[in-house]
């Protein structure tokens, strides 16, 4: 299987994951991925949840990289529709397995997924949790002198509202 790698270099300051949501948005379009698919919008969320990991957590500056498995491009025709995927006869090639999304980051402390309890006004301890209800897969590993977290996200992902399918009341039990 052939697969399409992009990566961003991400700086050690929360200002970034916006810039890292930005730039996964343009990937996926020019990827040929709608962004108002829900692909799009679970891709855009884990990785902001992984940046800010990243970021504000370990203090170091981080790499993202998104990992697309391709089709075989001998065949795929060109899109020279105006304003579609392919933007005047660039290629596009078929997805034929989950998208990887992963972030490096210098520190080597493991990834805990902490909870945030009952308070639905807690602007953290979710992000993991979001990951996990999100992706098909994820995990982490160490990689150099730091680590490396990874998710998998397949093509018909569930949307990006996952709050909804949440027992609060579950979480809020210690």
């Amino acid at each position: 299987m052939q697969v399409l790698q992009v990566q961003l270099a991400v700086q050690a300051d929360p200002a970034e994951v916006g810039r890292a949501r930005r730039w996964v948005r343009s990937r996926l379009l020019n990827h040929g991925v709608d962004p108002d698919a829900p692909i799009a919008e679970t891709v855009v969320l884990v990785v902001s949840e992984l940046v800010t990991n990243a970021v504000v957590h370990t203090g170091c500056p981080a790499v993202l990289r998104l990992c697309f498995p391709l089709g075989d491009l001998q065949g795929a025709a060109p899109d020279a529709s105006p304003g579609g995927a392919g933007h005047g006869g660039v290629r596009e090639a078929a997805t034929v397995g989950p998208l990887r999304v992963e972030v490096a980051d210098a520190s080597q402390v493991a990834p805990a997924p902490r909870h945030a309890g009952a308070d639905v006004d807690a602007t953290n301890g979710r992000g993991l949790e979001l990951v996990e209800l999100l992706c098909d897969r994820w995990g982490w590993y160490p990689d150099g002198t730091g680590k490396r977290v990874w998710c998998e996200i397949s093509p018909d992902a569930r949307p990006a509202d996952p709050l909804a399918a949440v027992d609060w009341v579950a979480l809020a039990r210690p």
